[in-house]
């Protein structure tokens, strides 16, 4: 098992030293301070030395060791001055790093995915992109500096020993490679543990935030008591597997310190018996003490921060899993100006479609015309790839074959974002994010003034809704606000359209779960909507399909013109 999971370790550690390219700065003062503190290590134990064998064997009084004592002190300080800049430096670096990665995540689920992960869940990928990216604190900030004093401190504490006291540096030579090894082995058992872990925290996240979202629900089954005792097993798991790393934790710095310690225990014996026979001054004798464990100490550290950056590093592996999703929509390297729906036909071409891990394609060799101006109702039974369609017109999704054109320009050679530029889309259950009336509509218009805003809402016949607000367009709405009923968020989306402007207006089921009343205001304001743009209304509800300029049904991967009785798919 844990040679399974070495591999894909390090491949997660090589990406994530790629991933310090912003980082480098920071990282190289690191690796600086690091060799300075190495120095001051061994000027530490030296003038120590030789104060001591000065003042106790020479009987030098106080002003004969003043410049010593002065040097020392002067060494301390820069101790202290390099360890604050050393921590400070690797916390910098790790800051940039997380940025840049969450950055990068955020980048690929928004643009290269816009139309999500649908094999992930919401709350594996929010721990991975909250918890799992703070996590990654540790392996940045303490493991990897850690991991320069481990090298850089050990070498120059070598060069000292081995040519004063050459059977303690052999000693020391010997010894301290043992330390990375018992480290390696009892680490992989950890890293083990620790994904594990982080698996398992990633279920309870998403576990709690289904629960959170379908509380009514539960409730309104008598399914709420079930659901809390799946947390509480969820959470009893976290802790069993929690105590579980942290038993292999206790045992690694056991073993570790019980090597330092007898490594030390060698050197001090060595060094006795050579300063008993005369073979070795004092003052070196007692800088080579001073500096055994200062030798084992960073090594030492290298395996308590291991185990403090393991939940980075699973988190990691989680995290590139998404980065390596491939992306549903492909840039191109040249793009092209994007097409105007004003002045040219929207087109799909012999389109096929089907979902990773399907197989049977959902769009079928379909091909569909949007003409200038032209509202277009497109309808048929559930599951039979309407909202596909739909996707594939925002771009959303690329298809397996034919095309998606307008003006005869596959949008493949455009940029996806100007093309999005040129679109409005009203979905079948809008976002209603944490925020005032006014904010929700301007997500269609970012810069739109107050006057514009109003005049989208009643556009929308959102007005009726505002006017029955407490603080009308400024009146909180979504997570910790007032709740909007479907009809309300509906007319929220489509004021978004209306404030957008876009020459082509794509309806993904916009009356689905509406009430007849509520589902008359929407039609009429979706009419409204319509003119003068061009118009893809996904709709089940003939009333609302009659509205339409013309009346496509797919069925079977088939398009047919119910206004005209002809065939227009293949």
């Amino acid at each position: 098992m844990a040679t399974r999971a070495e591999a894909p370790a390090r491949g997660v550690d090589r990406r994530l030293l790629r991933s310090t390219r912003s980082a480098r700065a920071p990282l190289a003062g690191a690796v600086a301070l690091g060799v300075l503190t190495a120095a001051l290590i061994v000027a530490q134990a030296i003038l120590l030395g030789r104060i001591v064998a000065r003042a106790f064997l020479d009987g030098a009084d106080v002003h004969a060791v003043r410049g010593p004592l002065i040097a020392l002190a002067v060494v301390i300080a820069g101790r202290s001055l390099c360890a604050a800049g050393f921590e400070a430096s690797g916390r910098l670096g790790a800051g940039r790093v997380m940025s840049e990665l969450r950055a990068s995540l955020t980048d690929h689920v928004l643009r290269a995915r816009p139309s999500g992960l649908r094999e992930q869940r919401t709350g594996d990928l929010v721990a991975t992109a909250v918890q799992g990216v703070d996590a990654l604190e540790a392996y940045f900030a303490r493991y990897l500096p850690q991991v320069v004093l481990a090298v850089l401190v050990p070498v120059l504490i070598l060069a000292y020993v081995i040519p004063h006291d050459l059977a303690a540096g052999l000693i020391l030579l010997v010894t301290v490679p043992l330390i990375p090894l018992f480290m390696i082995l009892i680490g992989l058992a950890a890293r083990s543990r620790a994904d594990e872990r982080w698996q398992t925290l990633s279920r309870l996240s998403a576990h709690f935030l289904d629960v959170v979202r379908g509380l009514e629900t539960l409730r309104a089954n008598d399914r709420d008591g079930a659901q809390a005792q799946t947390l509480r097993d969820a959470g009893e798991a976290y802790r069993v597997q929690t105590m579980s790393t942290l038993r292999i934790a206790f045992i690694s710095a056991l073993v570790l310190e019980l090597l330092a310690m007898l490594g030390v225990a060698l050197v001090a014996a060595t060094v006795g018996v050579q300063l008993a026979d005369g073979h070795l001054a004092f003052s070196v004798g007692l800088a080579v003490l001073l500096l055994a464990p200062e030798l084992y100490a960073p090594v030492r550290m290298v395996g308590q921060q291991f185990h403090a950056s393991t939940d980075g590093m699973a988190a990691a592996q989680g995290m590139f899993e998404v980065l390596d999703t491939p992306p549903s929509v492909t840039p191109c390297a040249d793009p092209l100006p994007a097409p105007d729906p004003r002045t040219g036909v929207v087109a799909l071409e012999h389109v096929t479609f089907a979902y990773p891990g399907r197989g049977v394609p959902v769009v079928d060799d379909v091909s569909l015309e949007l003409h200038p101006g032209e509202l277009v109702a497109l309808v048929g039974p559930s599951g039979e790839g309407k909202s596909t369609i739909a996707s594939l017109l925002l771009r959303l999704l690329e298809p397996d074959s034919g095309s998606v054109s307008c003006a005869g320009l596959d949008l493949r050679a455009v940029d996806p974002r100007a093309w999005r530029r040129h679109l409005a889309w009203v979905p079948q259950q809008p976002t209603i994010f944490a925020g005032t009336v006014a904010d929700n509509v301007r997500l269609g218009d970012a810069d739109a003034g107050d006057t514009q805003v109003a005049a989208a809402v009643t556009a929308a016949a959102l007005d009726e809704v505002v006017a029955g607000l407490p603080d009308g367009l400024q009146t909180r709405i979504g997570e910790g606000g007032r709740r909007l009923s479907a009809g309300e968020a509906q007319r929220v989306a489509i004021a978004r359209a209306f404030l957008r402007d876009a020459p082509l207006v794509v309806l993904d089921e916009p009356t689905a779960h509406l009430d007849g009343a509520s589902a008359e205001v929407v039609g009429a304001a979706i009419e409204r909507l319509a003119r003068g743009r061009t118009t893809l209304l996904v709709v089940h509800r003939e009333a609302l399909a009659r509205r339409a300029d013309r009346v496509l049904r797919l069925e079977a991967g088939r398009l047919v013109d119910m206004s005209a009785g002809a065939q227009v798919g293949a």
